[in-house]
């Protein structure tokens, strides 16, 4: 298995850290594949069965994810789970829950480490894992110590300096984006009238006043709209919905069930089997719309989701970005047949974009600096529509409430820029960084392929969409992404690697730039007199007669029409 360039980035520089400072943080979003980097490290830190090591999350989820991903990038080495309902120390790296491992008598009993992984490290302030490490630290002082988050700031304002001292990298997910490993946010900022109001709300806590919020939001008037609103801009996508209280958000589901669309609810005091049931009505399908109360917010994900409703506000910038996160995943043609995602719409009705704007995150590890960066960015973020007079976030160039088009002249008089919006789309330099030699077979560039030993990969523009079809020696042509052409290469990319190894990757090998082999001719009559035909070029004119009539087959199929 290979990993994308940029992972493998992240992963020296964790191990150059952890050798260094013995600790080290890295930060990288939902989709950016930390579960595989995480695993990289450990796999390159413990190469031998002496060494130990612990992977500790909050969810059983996440703990059994984590165990499954890690035996596909390090097969060498064994596994064991430490849980409420098992509790072994057998493998060569243990997957455990916080909450079961941070009882006195489970610490005594855990042996020595080498390594202590922190998943979702955020959290790694609380007590529970403070414990943890300094129980880790006592059987062992010279133990290295690595957390991974998509969000390092807590919401709290405390800082992780208590425990990372460095920052080794940060993954953004404008890097994501421009990759197509992410689909691209557009926001649209509801005014329904209470934006002034949900300004002045107080704060318990840190955050948003539930109950106070639910005041204001939840009245007949703003669920008729909000619905209405939602039916005009997404009413064709899967929707997550994010309220403030449980009546709030069971009035809001109403509102969908009473205007004929499918809709189901979660709160954190349901039952393990309502909660499951109802998420298995949206994940199938059967409910287009899941309305949830900080349920969904961390940990969960169906790629389908394209459009995600803010019904509250935050006062944490890590909350937005997690409940935008929720559908900025892509869909895999294969796991999804049909679907297309080329974007996830957000629809905020409370104050959250305007709070923050940005899904960016400045690392902050130092307690009180967090507090000082998000203060500031609240009050830097919002400007005035001369047209409607509602506040929308700095960075847009056409109010998303009246229409109103911000000229250039009109930027240059107000006192703060307009010209630096949060994601400026960039061409990504996926063939440059991919550990494969794409070459075009067109001269129109709307047909392009690569392979390795083991597999191949085809990105195809057929009636204005771009397809990613790949195969390899034990697994049939299929499609496996839909949309635009980054996506599917990014998708194409991953296929390969995870099918391919460094010594089988083709791009800097030698021989690719050697003339094409007699036996290659044999099967390429057509090209007996091409003098320039490369060794490499060639292995792909064969993969691609060997596989023309399955790639044609499955666009066919995919597009009738």
């Amino acid at each position: 298995m290979l990993l994308r360039p940029r992972q493998q980035d992240l992963v020296d520089r964790a191990i150059i850290a952890l050798h260094q400072y013995g600790n080290t943080l890295a930060v990288a979003p939902t989709g950016a594949g930390k579960t595989i980097m995480l695993s990289s490290v450990i796999g390159a830190l413990c190469k031998t069965s002496l060494a130990k090591t612990c992977v500790v999350a909050h969810r059983d989820e996440l703990t059994l994810q984590n165990e499954s991903k890690f035996k596909r990038v390090n097969p060498h080495l064994s596994t064991s789970i430490f849980d409420a309902s098992e509790k072994s120390w057998q493998g060569d790296t243990t997957f455990a829950m916080v909450q079961t491992l941070s009882r006195m008598s489970h610490l005594e009993a855990m042996p020595s480490l080498d390594l202590l992984v922190i998943d979702e490290a955020h959290h790694a302030g609380a007590e529970s894992y403070k414990r943890i490490v300094n129980f880790a630290k006592k059987l062992n002082p010279k133990l290295k110590l690595l957390g991974m988050t998509a969000t390092p700031n807590r919401g709290d304002k405390k800082g992780l300096s208590p425990l990372f001292s460095n920052v080794c990298d940060q993954i953004t997910l404008q890097e994501l984006i421009a990759s197509g490993h992410l689909v691209r946010p557009r926001t649209f900022v509801m005014d329904v009238g209470v934006q002034k109001k949900l300004k002045d709300v107080k704060k318990t806590g840190g955050d948003y006043d539930g109950e106070e919020v639910a005041q204001i939001m939840d009245t007949l008037p703003i669920h008729e709209a909000v619905v209405a609103h939602w039916r005009e801009k997404a009413g064709d996508r899967q929707t997550v919905v994010f309220c403030s209280t449980v009546d709030h958000a069971r009035h809001v589901c109403e509102a969908f069930l009473e205007a004929g669309i499918t809709a189901v609810l979660i709160y954190g005091e349901m039952s393990d089997k309502e909660r499951e049931e109802a998420l298995k009505a949206y994940t199938s399908g059967t409910a287009q719309v899941i309305v949830n109360v900080a349920v969904l917010i961390e940990g969960w994900d169906h790629p389908p989701t394209s459009c995600v409703v803010l019904l509250r506000p935050c006062s944490y910038q890590s909350t937005f970005i997690q409940m935008i996160g929720r559908g900025l995943r892509p869909v895999h043609e294969e796991e999804y047949p049909g679907l297309l995602k080329k974007d996830c719409l957000v629809l905020d009705f409370g104050t959250a974009t305007l709070a923050h704007g940005s899904l960016e995150q400045k690392v902050e590890l130092e307690e009180g600096k967090q507090q000082e960066q998000e203060e500031t960015q609240e009050n830097a973020r919002t400007k005035d529509c001369p047209q409607c007079e509602g506040i929308v976030p700095v960075a847009v160039k056409e109010c998303s409430l009246c229409g109103f088009e911000f000229s250039p002249t009109l930027e240059k008089e107000l006192p703060f820029s307009l010209q630096q919006e949060d994601f400026v789309m960039r061409e990504f330099p996926i063939f440059k960084e991919s550990h494969f030699l794409w070459l075009p077979l067109t001269d129109r560039q709307d047909y392009l392929m690569a392979c390795g030993f083991e597999a191949w990969g085809s990105v195809i523009f057929r009636k204005d969409q771009w397809y990613a079809v790949v195969g390899s020696r034990k697994d049939k042509a299929h499609i496996l992404a839909v949309g635009e052409k980054t996506a599917c290469v990014a998708a194409a990319n991953d296929w390969m690697n995870l099918k391919e190894s460094k010594d089988s990757a083709h791009k800097v090998k030698g021989w690719l730039n050697l003339p094409a082999t007699s036996n290659q001719l044999r099967y390429l009559p057509e090209h007996n007199q091409d003098y320039h035909l490369t060794r490499y070029k060639a292995s792909i004119l064969m993969t691609l007669k060997f596989n023309a009539k399955p790639i044609e087959t499955v666009l066919r199929l995919s597009n009738p029409n």
